[in-house]
């Protein structure tokens, strides 16, 4: 097997066992109602884009302020969604790099909140996530979680 054939072949071809569960998963995902927000369905525009050659780039810091070198162009993508939030919100800063609600729901709390603020957040059964108010997060330690 030539060794660049995984770096430059479909999935279909390289691994069609993975292919398969993807397929599966992508028909499940079409077919259901998600009431999960970080489970949305999204474009397939947005799936390209985040699958595409800037994932493989860690870019800590911001746009020309960098940890790492070779980030022109994540920073270039980057300054592009900082504009089109600022548009969208009629906003004079925007700042996009939360990946995860774990990092939004810390952004957020950080931003309102002071330590031993009352918070209210959902139980995990009943649909709550781990960072809204749970004893073994950060948001359970320090703020006054109740549900």
């Amino acid at each position: 097997m030539n060794p660049t054939t995984p770096f430059t072949q479909p999935l279909a071809s390289v691994d069609p066992e993975i292919q398969a569960v993807l397929d599966q998963e992508l028909n499940r995902q079409r077919t259901t109602l998600e009431m999960i927000a970080s489970e949305n369905f999204v474009p397939h525009a947005v799936l390209e884009a985040q699958g595409s050659v800037l994932t493989n780039k860690y870019a800590e810091g911001y746009p020309g302020k960098r940890y790492y070198g070779g980030c022109e162009f994540v920073d270039i993508a980057e300054n592009l969604a900082i504009d089109r939030a600022k548009k969208l919100f009629g906003a004079a800063y925007a700042n996009v790099q939360p990946h995860s609600g774990a990092s939004a729901s810390a952004a957020v709390l950080h931003a309102l909140a002071q330590p031993g603020d009352t918070i209210l957040g959902l139980e995990l059964a009943h649909g709550g996530h781990l960072t809204h108010g749970m004893r073994l997060n950060f948001s359970g330690k320090v703020y006054n979680a109740t549900a």
